[in-house]
């Protein structure tokens, strides 16, 4: 058997179980679901290593559980810096997503992810190209590229969503 095949007949074994005590432990469906994924990408991440465990649900829920342990210590330093004014507040809403701003994300999701991370990081982040290769780990010449083609793409998918949405109105 390999690595891969082990994760996942361990995960079909153990998943119920494993969210149900990690749901006890934070009192948070979402949050155990979210700890008990991300024990299993870890696994996912080094097969062979998983392979070689001898109480593979043991290490699963230990994982598990140092993630929302991990979590809840992250929560609870906001929190405190939230109470004592040190960390400005958010807002109490978040505005909704215009058409325009989920047409940009639909389109975005269609680019490499190489080429989506320099236009988020420049266009979104407002980063310097200079820092967008900094935060990337690769040339400037790299980035001006991944934006110009990204620019371009982005240009084609719009247009193309805008025209398939006439063709819908026009039909309807």
């Amino acid at each position: 058997m390999d690595g891969v095949t082990a994760v996942r007949e361990a995960y079909q074994a153990h998943y119920r179980r494993l969210v149900g005590q990690l749901y006890a432990l934070t009192g948070s469906l979402p949050e155990a679901q979210d700890a008990v994924h991300e024990a299993y990408a870890r696994a996912l991440a080094r097969p062979a290593r998983f392979l070689g465990l001898d109480d593979p649900e043991t290490w699963l829920r230990t994982v598990a559980m140092n993630l929302a342990r991990t979590r809840f210590r992250r929560r609870w330093l906001l929190d405190r810096l939230l109470r004592s004014g040190r960390v400005p507040a958010p807002p109490a809403e978040v505005p909704g997503l215009s058409p325009d701003r989920v047409a940009l994300v639909e389109a975005l999701r269609r680019l490499a992810r190489p080429t989506r991370e320099a236009i988020v990081l420049h266009y979104l982040a407002d980063l310097p190209v200079a820092e967008v290769a900094t935060a990337l780990d690769v040339p400037v010449g790299t980035v001006k590229a991944r934006l110009s083609r990204g620019r371009a793409a982005l240009a084609r998918h719009l247009t193309e969503d805008a025209t398939a949405d006439e063709r819908k109105v026009r039909h309807a």
